[in-house]
């Protein structure tokens, strides 16, 4: 997942992201929490696409040095939605 170019729509993809976002970052969960005035178990929770609330969300973004951008969003594309779900051989695709 590209944090700059992906739209999240389901926590799963804020999850892997946040995480993606932290280890290139070189931080640990216990650094990220640090930096960013939380818990540890906030990250942990955050990270395994459990619900924070938007100011802990916002605090751990502020940490990562990004930020929340709102958009519309479009319909996937098709190569979207296979690399999502995978293609299924099971002669209904």
């Amino acid at each position: 997942m590209s944090l700059m170019k992906d739209i999240l729509t389901a926590p799963e993809d804020l999850a892997i992201a946040c995480r993606d976002a932290r280890e290139a970052a070189g931080l640990s969960v216990v650094a990220l929490a640090a930096r960013s005035g939380r818990a540890r178990t906030l990250v942990h929770r955050l990270e395994a696409g459990g619900d924070v609330t938007v100011s802990a969300l916002l605090d751990l973004l502020r940490a990562l040095n990004l930020g929340l951008r709102l958009e519309p969003l479009a319909p996937p594309t098709l190569d979207e939605v296979r690399a999502r779900f995978g293609a299924e051989e099971d002669g209904h695709g």
